[in-house]
């Protein structure tokens, strides 16, 4: 693995750990925008890279679980799908568990409700770091428009977790999420997982990376702003759309 390539993942690895600290007032330009036009504009980011990005990639996933399995597959590496399906259906399984404890505790959070939410997204920022150095392919030029959606990604969802556990996760929780970011990137500089692992976790973050861009990107009509979604989603996938 060349310095060059581990110097540059460690930075995205630490662009992700930051929009994990920032406090829900920060003001990322917003000598240029409004705070509600940054999360629309990077909602809009962040469907663009799921429709170009993600979407392709699985069938990359796909061919390469199937070159590096150990024997031959069934149904010809369809699992993979399956794992997109799972990462989907588990963030979804976490939003319903929430909205399932605030209805049992009158709207407010419970401590096991605030405990699973950050050990769930613990582990998905630590598998975002983890496959900045450990993807399918370990020079991909794209890191950049990765750091950039996953940064905005993380900003989203510092922004929802602050909002739904207030002092709570401002004290501990976005701490324990900028650790893990920079824990899976330290991870995968140590721990070199089989060949054949890589496209199942790429696949299970690729379908979380799906349900947690809905229900925390797309912008509501109360506080959504169309036209930076739009223009958002449409650069944003200019950008991407020669890298497919």
């Amino acid at each position: 693995m060349e310095t060059s390539f581990i110097v540059k993942t460690g930075g995205a690895a630490l662009v992700l750990a930051a929009a994990f600290l920032v406090g829900e007032r920060a003001r990322l330009l917003g000598w240029l925008l409004t705070p509600r036009s940054i999360t629309s504009f990077g909602g809009g980011m962040a469907a663009a890279y799921v429709f170009l990005h993600v979407m392709p990639e699985l069938h990359g996933a796909r061919h390469a679980f199937t070159e590096t399995a150990p024997m031959p597959l069934p149904y010809e590496g369809m699992a993979i799908y399956y794992l997109a399906l799972a990462g989907f259906l588990t963030f979804y399984g976490f939003k319903h568990f929430h909205t399932s404890q605030l209805s049992a505790t009158d709207g407010k959070p419970s401590r096991l409700d605030f405990r699973v939410q950050i050990g769930g997204f613990a582990a998905y920022a630590w598998l975002m770091a983890y496959l900045l150095l450990r993807s399918l392919e370990e020079h991909h030029a794209s890191i950049g428009l990765y750091t950039i959606a996953m940064g905005f990604h993380c900003l989203a969802i510092n922004r929802e977790l602050s909002h739904e556990y207030g002092i709570d996760y401002r004290r501990t929780g976005r701490f324990v999420l900028a650790a893990m970011a920079l824990t899976g990137w330290a991870s995968a500089l140590l721990l070199d997982l089989p060949a054949s692992l890589i496209p199942l976790l790429l696949a299970f973050l690729s379908g979380a990376v799906i349900i947690n861009s809905l229900i925390l990107e797309l912008p509501a009509e109360k506080d959504g702003r169309f036209w930076p979604f739009l223009f958002g989603g449409l650069l944003y996938g200019l950008v991407l759309l020669p890298l497919g």
